[in-house]
């Protein structure tokens, strides 16, 4: 017998939210995070370079963050529905997987916010 190996549950979901989270930290690397990481006494010259790469890309990089961000919203959100009705002894996504995207979901949200708002 051969077990067939499948890859850990959520793992869309996380993927979806990195790539929402990469996208927008591109979007945000030219005005929004040196005035964040000033704000709080952190150098930002390194952004220089993320910045100069991104820029011409912001629509699209807006676009595809934005994507990513709500297909990872609808399969964690899906996710939680299949977690409710899984019970104890079920095989669910780990509680924590599901906090830890739920967190990066807001981090890409308030990222892909902060470099629309601040141009």
């Amino acid at each position: 017998m051969s077990q067939t190996s499948r890859p850990p549950k959520g793992i869309g979901t996380a993927t979806f939210t990195l790539a929402g989270i990469a996208a927008a930290f591109g979007l945000a690397a030219c005005c929004a995070l040196p005035f964040l990481l000033a704000s709080v006494g952190l150098g930002a010259a390194w952004l220089a370079g993320v910045a100069v790469v991104a820029a011409p890309y912001r629509t699209p990089l807006l676009t595809i963050g934005a994507l990513c961000l709500i297909a990872g919203a609808v399969l964690l959100t899906r996710q939680q529905l299949i977690a409710a009705r899984c019970g104890a002894g079920g095989v669910c996504t780990p509680r924590w997987m599901r906090i830890g995207t739920l967190v990066g979901l807001i981090v890409g949200a308030a990222l892909l916010w902060a470099g629309y708002t601040y141009v």
